[in-house]
């Protein structure tokens, strides 16, 4: 079975997401773009994770919960979980370790928390883009005692791509997926698909660059994403 995705998008929890990406918009949005898995990987945090499922439910659009985690090293790594419990458990940990840097809102963007009719819950304080204390290897240990698999994050950017920060991807952290993003040069996009496979997000901030109805996963269920 198909399942088309986009697996990487930010509601306005994460300071740089859009204002208009709250949760019914984000859902809507995937609706009308007949997606059939959507991920809101915020910025070390699943907070508005509830109120997506609650909307996702009613389009049905399977909402995956995940969130995109800043390491020591400054790479970003997508986690994704099977239950939002274990999620939340993970993004607790993460939260807790981060540097406690008061968010600015003028300067950095409004980190708010929904519920299912759009109405904020809460502001997030604490600025939720640092970098984590865990670093590469540790996430990864985190994320598996929870259930989860990672995904390291637009591996061709320079900007916090796991290639662009180390240099190479090491193949002792044996990754199944990494996320493309953007445009990226044809010899290493060949190098990359005989090691791995392959997922292409939108990173969406905006509610016009959520992913169209063209990428996909097969798969006889959604559980085959974890294994």
């Amino acid at each position: 079975m198909k399942y088309y995705y986009d697996l990487h998008i930010h509601s306005n929890l994460s300071p740089c997401g859009d204002k208009d990406m709250t949760p019914n918009n984000i859902v809507n949005m995937a609706h009308i773009k007949n997606l059939d898995i959507i991920s809101v990987t915020d910025h070390n945090s699943c907070k508005n994770f509830p109120a997506l499922k609650k909307l996702g439910d009613t389009r049905n659009i399977i909402v995956i919960p995940g969130i995109e985690v800043n390491t020591k090293e400054e790479v970003h790594l997508l986690c994704y979980f099977k239950d939002y419990l274990d999620c939340n458990e993970f993004s607790d940990i993460i939260y807790e370790s981060l540097p406690k840097i008061k968010n600015n809102p003028k300067i950095f963007g409004e980190q708010l928390i929904y519920d299912e009719k759009d109405d904020i819950i809460k502001k997030e304080d604490v600025l939720l883009t640092g970098a984590s204390k865990y670093s590469i290897n540790e996430i990864i240990k985190l994320v598996k005692e929870n259930k989860g698999i990672v995904i390291p994050s637009h591996v061709n950017r320079r900007a916090n791509g796991i290639i662009g920060v180390l240099g190479f991807i090491p193949e002792n952290l044996d990754f199944k997926y990494i996320e493309i993003s953007g445009e990226v040069n044809a010899k290493l996009l060949k190098k990359l698909q005989d090691k791995y496979k392959i997922i292409i997000n939108s990173d969406a901030h905006r509610l016009v660059d959520i992913s169209e109805r063209n990428n996909y996963l097969e798969m006889a269920s959604i559980e085959e994403l974890f294994y």
